[in-house]
């Protein structure tokens, strides 16, 4: 049904949100938004009523400070929940320090992330200890990580913005589910993610991502279950991404990274205990190498497929057994060791839980699963996605307060929130549809080019960068060329090297704020991005 938020005069958020309100005196350049104080003023009426509502508000509404106003002035505790860390920390850091200001509210607030955000002091000295870094930039950045954990208050390894977020450093310096030792680890009274926790359970409002959402909801694995119930209301932001973010974390998954994870921390775990080099370390080097062998066999580059254009592969059944027999082997050897220690226990049965897994995303799925499989330069994902997660999701939040509020700028098929209200079972949630203020037809182009490859065309990438070239002539730069693949984006890096005649600027090269920060400081660069630049972004005036 159709939200009837209430008239914008009589409500204190939409208010706040006027040309003589207080936002107006604390944020430069403010222009009140009809569009804007619209969906205030139907938030605030969904956090008063605690009922469900569904709101996709165009480019330019304002959305962030149209839902932060009326979540501040309620007085519940609020749950924020955004689509990206990036979103997370520019909601965090920028967005709320302003409204919080402005409206002169009282309040505490927390940001949390997942655990692979966070500095693990037992993991940085065992990397430390080990030795075992590949070249002299990991070890580099390996001293920096040692030194800055001095200096940290949050752990949060964003604070290292010197360090790409992609370096190979941060899942060694970091813990996962998996390989936590909880209140058995010696660091357990520093931990930062604990400490990130409690700080969460007492503030007013917290900002997550939907990766910790859905895990949470999902695993009960991120160990936060405390906070959830906790909360009043929920607030999803850039809602179009929870559906497959929560099929993913109600389905199930196999990584390269947990198979050479749980074989570097079983050797790490057996030389600490024993002192010894040889026996099980030769062992989980074996499965180190089948699980390169086993990515070798999926193919070469990037893809992402069904699972069945590899299932009847003779060099991926082979590979297959051969990862099969390293496990088993593997955890032949932590048995008798598995009474020992807790890091040895733990990597016992995560050994186990590893072969069910192998088992269960090699094999045929149920009817209800999609089968699929991801690969990356050196790793790969294989996937069981549930084709619909509206019954689980549902049911999680029958356990949860009602208020909940769905938002993004994407979430209406041909004016219709079916699609949308279906896959997350919210068919009798209020709706609210708002057209951006942007006069698109007046102010901008959309340009198709003709006779264009196929994307499968091993031609497609050189034809869409000659294509972008003129464009980025044509503008005198200012210009985000925007990539669903590394590899695409390190072609276009090639490229434009020698022949762009505009400031180059390329994702990896320095942290993402660092590069839009740069960005508009130069009024004429060109930067190369992929997913994390394809939201939340904001470059005012003339720079883009």
């Amino acid at each position: 049904m159709t939200a009837d938020p209430l008239a914008d005069d009589i409500t204190q958020a939409a208010t706040c949100l006027g040309g003589d309100g207080l936002l107006a005196g604390e944020v430069q350049g403010f222009a009140a938004r009809p569009q804007q104080q619209q969906m205030a003023a139907a938030v605030e009426q969904a956090l008063t009523g605690a009922s469900a509502l569904i709101v996709e508000a165009g480019t330019g509404t304002g959305k962030t400070f149209a839902y932060l106003v009326p979540a501040l002035l309620s007085g519940k505790k609020v749950i924020i929940s955004t689509g990206t860390r990036h979103l997370q920390d520019q909601l965090f850091h920028r967005d709320l320090p302003t409204v919080r200001s402005a409206l002169g509210v009282p309040l505490k607030a927390a940001l949390l992330k997942g655990r692979a955000n966070y500095l693990c002091h037992q993991r940085l000295h065992m990397t430390r200890s080990e030795g075992r870094l590949s070249d002299r930039r990991q070890a580099n950045q390996l001293e920096q990580v040692f030194d800055w954990s001095g200096r940290t208050a949050s752990g949060d390894i964003a604070e290292l913005s010197n360090i790409p977020e992609d370096a190979f450093i941060w899942p060694k310096v970091t813990s996962t589910t998996e390989n936590c030792l909880g209140s058995d680890c010696d660091w357990f009274s520093d931990c930062h993610v604990m400490k990130a926790r409690r700080e969460a359970q007492s503030a007013d409002l917290v900002v997550i991502n939907h990766h910790l959402l859905c895990a949470d909801m999902a695993l009960k694995e991120e160990g936060f279950g405390e906070l959830l119930p906790g909360a009043e209301a929920f607030i999803i932001d850039e809602a179009h991404q929870l559906p497959e973010t929560a099929s993913r974390f109600f389905g199930m998954a196999l990584s390269s990274r947990q198979l050479l994870d749980l074989a570097q921390d079983s050797i790490n775990e057996y030389v600490n205990e024993t002192g010894e080099l040889d026996g099980l370390p030769d062992v989980a080097r074996e499965l180190e190498k089948t699980t390169r062998d086993f990515r070798l066999a999926m193919g070469q580059g990037e893809q992402r497929a069904p699972w069945s254009r590899l299932a009847g592969n003779e060099a991926m059944a082979e590979a297959r057994e051969n990862l099969k027999t390293a496990l088993a082997e593997l955890a032949l050897q932590l048995e008798p060791l598995s009474e020992r220690s807790r890091g040895l226990d733990n990597c016992y049965q995560r050994t186990l839980r590893v072969q069910t897994l192998l088992a269960q995303t090699t094999e045929q799925p149920p009817a209800e699963y999609i089968h699929w499989f991801e690969t990356w330069r050196q790793s790969f994902r294989i996937n069981l996605t549930p084709l619909d997660v509206s019954e689980n999701f549902n049911s999680q939040r029958d356990s949860l307060p009602d208020c909940w509020i769905f938002t993004s700028a994407t979430l209406s098929v041909n004016d219709s929130f079916g699609h949308f209200a279906n896959k997350l079972g919210l068919e009798e949630a209020n709706t609210l549809q708002l057209d951006s203020p942007f006069d698109y037809a007046n102010n901008a182009l959309f340009y198709v080019p003709k006779d264009m490859p196929e994307p499968s065309d091993p031609n497609f990438t050189h034809s869409m960068l000659d294509e972008a070239e003129a464009i980025i002539d044509a503008a005198r730069g200012r210009t985000f060329v925007l990539f669903t693949s590394y590899r695409a984006m390190n072609i276009a890096r090639e490229r434009f090297r020698d022949s762009c005649q505009f400031p180059l600027l390329v994702q990896g090269d320095a942290p993402r704020n660092e590069l839009l920060e740069r960005f508009r400081e130069l009024g004429n660069a060109v930067l190369l991005g992929t997913s994390s630049f394809w939201e939340g972004v904001d470059v005012r005036g003339e720079a883009l």
